[in-house]
């Protein structure tokens, strides 16, 4: 039956391209590995299967990164994690040409398969390509476009398919991982270490380094296969199809995280010193600081209990943003704030402290963008503390 779908699908894609003729005995299956782009979400890079049959002008290219923007509560799906992603099959030639157009180097690695277990992978994919078998759950660690490629292999090869370790040479965290392919004095960078918990700051396997496509490229150019006995590699031939020119990345300072955190750490201090000269409070900056940390303790929460996120779990970035704030941002705006208050702030000093602890024992790599803003948060959370202090004492 396998046989017979593989010999019709042929068929229809020698229709499909006007070719007619014999089906090659040799057709093939490589592996595509696509540079990082632009945008966040292609600082990455991509990994795709490509299927060729010369003789029949068939040039094919699978790839596990499509999602559907038209699909109901896309941003809500999103962000609770629950997005279908799914496998896409399109021209060669469209696949590459737009690839190319955002000056992406493409790289190939030919397998080095025989006939019957290119004949499988290709009834594999062209199953898998089916509406019903097509969408799956995707995990940006554990189960995305580079690790589908290696399972897919696995999955067809079996015990033949063979992986070694040599290509790690020292094993990171999966935060380091990301940080080392972003401006880590970006806003995306900032996104990323704020949004996800400490999960990631522990060191990944080899196995697992291959969440990212550069890693699938260098596993498969070591991996061997077996056949009849004999150990062979598994890529016959690596080759640059496209290599990117490179390019200016404008970054500019001041639009940065740092920069930007920077500013407002300087203005609350101002106005925490002003207030001090005077014998002060500014209410509405301790409403604003107690509103904006709670509303982002509030998101993360959700992030780590609300979503189906593996990586948002045990994120300790909830010792600074206390979602407990937003419940006492008008209370602590308040011309008489109640006694208790000053206990709640000691509170958010505490866990200041235990943030840096945190920090400096590597439980939790935090933004480095954060520090002048936690610095600031400091300084006013020990003003306050003394000023309410004086309150209650004079009340």
């Amino acid at each position: 039956m396998k046989k017979l779908l593989f010999l019709i699908t042929i068929f229809s894609f020698s229709f499909i391209y006007s070719q007619s003729g014999l089906i090659s005995e040799a057709p093939q299956f490589s592996v595509i590995t696509l540079g990082p782009g632009d945008n966040l979400n292609d600082s990455f890079g991509h990994n795709a299967f490509r299927y060729t049959d010369a003789a029949n002008n068939i040039d094919v290219v699978y790839d596990y990164g499509r999602f559907d923007f038209d699909t109901p509560n896309f941003y809500l799906k999103f962000a609770r994690g629950k997005l279908p992603y799914a496998l896409g099959r399109s021209n060669h030639d469209t696949f590459f040409t737009y690839y190319e157009s955002q000056e992406r180097t493409i790289e190939e690695q030919v397998l080095d398969l025989n006939p019957e277990e290119v004949a499988t992978l290709f009834d594999y994919l062209e199953n898998n390509f089916l509406p019903m078998n097509r969408n799956y759950k995707y995990d940006f660690f554990y189960d995305n476009c580079a690790t589908k490629i290696r399972d897919v292999l696995v999955e067809v090869l079996g015990n033949k398919f063979n992986f070694n370790d040599s290509y790690v040479s020292e094993p990171k965290t999966f935060r380091t991982l990301i940080q080392e392919r972003l401006n880590r004095n970006s806003w995306g960078s900032l996104g990323i270490d704020i949004a996800l918990g400490a999960v990631i700051d522990r060191k990944a396997t080899p196995w697992e380094h291959q969440f990212l496509p550069e890693f699938v490229h260098d596993a498969i150019g070591v991996a061997t296969i077996t056949e009849n006995g004999i150990e062979k590699p598994l890529v016959k031939e690596s080759k640059t199809v496209y290599k990117a020119s490179p390019q200016e990345k404008s970054n500019s300072f001041f639009t940065s995280p740092l920069f930007v955190f920077m500013l407002i750490a300087i203005a609350i201090c101002y106005i925490t010193f002003k207030d001090i000269k005077q014998n002060k409070r500014t209410r509405w900056l301790d409403s604003v600081l107690f509103f904006s940390t709670g509303l982002v303790g509030f998101l993360l929460l959700l992030l780590w209990f609300g979503t189906d996120h593996t990586a948002t779990a045990s994120n300790y970035n909830l010792l600074w943003a206390m979602p407990l704030s937003l419940l006492f941002f008008t209370l602590i705006g308040s011309k008489t704030p109640k006694k208790w208050l000053r206990r709640y702030v000691f509170f958010l000093l505490l866990m200041l402290a235990l943030m840096a602890f945190h920090w400096i024992t590597g439980v939790e790599i935090f933004a480095i963008a954060l520090l002048p803003l936690l610095f600031a948060f400091g300084v006013r959370y020990i003003y306050l503390f003394r000023y309410l202090g004086k309150f209650n004492k004079v009340e």
